[in-house]
């Protein structure tokens, strides 16, 4: 059975796209921890990050990377944050999260609740600055 995220991937349930290429895909978390708290997948479903073949980590990481400085651009923040967590959801997956301190990626922290206008925006200004 396929995982969530290659659900959404395949259109079968709707997300908040920010960026897609033919081998990855970066969508806004619908829990965020942060406005625009977006998870970069690989289209390949491999359930744990750490392994898939070294060249597409690689690639994943230079796909977030742009992801990353768009988000940097769109939402205030001092940085974007990446955290690999991976027992959520049985397909490889990173956080990026906008932070103003190291505490604002705390687990503990409650998770935002943003309506979907405020969800399309946000992946909107996310894509128009890629």
């Amino acid at each position: 059975m396929a995982t969530i995220f290659s659900r959404i991937i395949a259109g079968e349930i709707p997300s908040y796209r920010v960026a897609e290429s033919d081998r990855f895909y970066a969508f806004l978390d619908i829990h965020p921890m942060a406005k625009g708290h977006t998870l970069v997948v690989p289209k390949q479903e491999t359930d744990y990050l750490f392994d898939l073949e070294d060249s597409l980590l690689g690639e994943m990481a230079v796909f977030a990377k742009k992801v990353v400085k768009a988000i940097e651009k769109a939402v205030p923040c001092h940085r974007v944050g990446m955290m690999v967590i991976g027992l959520e959801v049985p397909h490889a997956h990173m956080h990026l999260i906008p932070i103003r301190k190291e505490g604002d990626m705390s687990l503990a922290n409650p998770k935002l609740q943003l309506s979907p206008e405020e969800f399309e925006e946000i992946a909107e200004k996310i894509r128009s600055l890629l």
